[in-house]
């Protein structure tokens, strides 16, 4: 199990690390634009799939971890584990991002941290569940022992992300994942901190009815 932990450790620092440090330092949609963010946050995926996925699986993602759950491929016990990796890979990745920000003189007002202004709470929380219910339910598939195709699960798996973040880097940022927008919210506070409720309930809500599709529908777990 401590094989796992610190492949999911590293796997989820490597995702927030490459992901938001591509916002920051890429000067976000000014600099390397929608299409340059979401490949850095999909071709990390592939790069931890590929890695330290041979370990663990790369979940990278309390909701992906809560799926995983749900459809019994792994106990409560690997779920806590994971989930508590996963947060410190994420925090570990945005505390060196503020690091460099810092010690490069530099005002730290971003770390890539998620949000929303031009849609209301609820509009937020809908639409983070429905993107997070197509991520996980392409992931619970595709890992399928009956249903999916492991050679190329990462390669899918980073695709789709990036396509998500394609559509709702202007919504919310696109989050899916808990872990990933509590890290930057905690150390930059305000907004970022008062908001992140929804990028933590919305993926875990978005996960768990992946899940049960998977299972039901689409007979992954056959």
């Amino acid at each position: 199990m401590s094989k796992k932990f610190f492949a999911e450790l590293i796997g989820t620092f490597m995702l927030v690390f490459i992901g938001t440090g591509a916002v920051v330092f890429g000067n976000g949609l000014e600099g390397i634009g929608h299409l340059g963010i979401a490949l850095a946050f999909g071709l990390s995926i592939v790069a931890a799939a590929y890695s330290i996925g041979t370990i663990s699986g790369a979940h990278l993602n309390p909701a992906v971890s809560l799926a995983m759950f749900v459809n019994k491929r792994m106990n409560a016990q690997e779920f806590i584990t994971y989930v508590i990796a996963q947060v410190i890979g994420a925090f570990l990745a945005s505390t060196t991002l503020n690091f460099f920000l810092t010690s490069s003189g530099q005002t730290v007002t971003s770390l890539g941290e998620n949000g929303f202004s031009n849609v209301s709470a609820m509009g937020a929380f809908l639409f983070e569940v429905i993107a997070t219910f197509i991520f996980v339910l392409v992931i619970v598939t595709v890992t399928s022992a009956s249903k999916g195709n492991g050679k190329i699960a990462g390669l899918v798996i980073g695709l789709s992300l990036t396509t998500l973040i394609l559509l709702g880097l202007n919504v919310t940022g696109l989050s899916v994942n808990p872990a990933r927008s509590l890290a930057p919210a905690l150390l930059l506070g305000g907004t970022a901190l008062s908001q992140v409720w929804v990028f933590i309930l919305a993926p875990l809500v978005g996960g768990f009815l992946a899940a049960l599709v998977g299972q039901n529908l689409l007979e992954t777990e056959q």
